[in-house]
């Protein structure tokens, strides 16, 4: 099976890589089920790098629905230790506009009912999330998208709600009242569960309209989305063909420790079945 050092979850609109060599299609099982379509994995500006559509290809899977746990493990399972994810946004502050991009730094759960970790079954860790992106990682998507000449914010607070509906203006009003920046459906739980895998992750945030807080503009809709997103995926693209370069084989984050001291378990009380449907995740830690 071939191995990529860094993965990329393109989400609305992103259904494709362009410009990968060597490019080959890979069909992966996970014990958490099949990941959202095959995995493309090749060669980009030299660095290997794996490509899953978010949503599967066409568009087929809604954010409550997302196989987020196969993603995750399927990615891990290729090698990727860092992963790009591209997310459309809606923005709450008048300054960062549809067409900019955002790099967050922090994240809100309004989620509800998604499976947001790979624990559980007699096993328990308790990872860190007080810093849920990669520091280091979010830097070099920030300096790829100023030297691609986006319009991008450094950093700010995303809120991630359930969808599929759109938020209401009461509920808009409410986010930005707690001084969040943008809203979206899929950062979690892809973020929890990276952390937990142990994979550096961090998002492109493209914002495509002022969600529903903004009484002059009119209320947000699925063309108003895709159309400010086509724009957005192409100067993403830059951004990952700039940024992938750029990433180093060695990681200096505390990413790839997250696991270190998260497992309170006792190795003895871990059954069989779940040591083996867990190995690729705590295996280096639970002998």
């Amino acid at each position: 099976m071939p191995e990529a050092k860094i993965g990329v979850i393109g989400g609305s609109g992103l259904y494709e890589i362009s410009g990968m060599t060597g490019v080959e299609e890979v069909s992966v099982s996970t014990p958490f089920g099949k990941p959202s379509d095959s995995i493309v994995t090749g060669k980009l500006e030299g660095v290997g790098i794996a490509f899953l559509p978010r949503h599967g290809r066409g568009h087929r899977i809604m954010p409550t629905e997302l196989p987020s746990r196969a993603n995750i493990y399927a990615l891990k399972s290729l090698g990727v230790e860092h992963i790009i994810a591209i997310n459309s946004a809606g923005s709450f502050k008048k300054e960062i506009k549809p067409g900019d991009l955002l790099i967050p730094d922090q994240l809100i759960d309004r989620t509800r009912g998604r499976q947001s970790t790979f624990f559980g079954g007699g096993v328990v860790a308790h990872v860190g999330f007080a810093e849920p992106f990669c520091r280091e990682l979010s830097k070099i998507l920030c300096e790829s998208a100023k030297e691609a000449g986006a319009d991008v914010h450094p950093k700010g607070t995303m809120v991630v709600m359930e969808g599929p509906a759109f938020s209401t203006r009461a509920e808009s009003r409410l986010y930005r009242s707690w001084g969040a920046d943008i809203i979206g459906m899929t950062a979690l739980p892809e973020a929890k569960l990276a952390r937990e895998a142990e994979i550096c992750y961090a998002s492109i945030g493209c914002v495509t309209d002022y969600d529903s807080w903004w009484e002059p503009g009119e209320p947000v809709t699925v063309e108003m989305i895709l159309g400010t997103m086509r724009k957005n995926i192409d100067m993403s693209k830059q951004i990952i063909r700039l940024a992938v370069s750029r990433i180093s084989d060695e990681r200096h984050c505390a990413c790839g420790r997250a696991l270190e001291t998260a497992i309170v378990t006792a190795p003895d009380k871990i059954s069989a079945e779940t040591r083996k449907k867990l190995e690729l995740i705590i295996g280096k830690y639970v002998k």
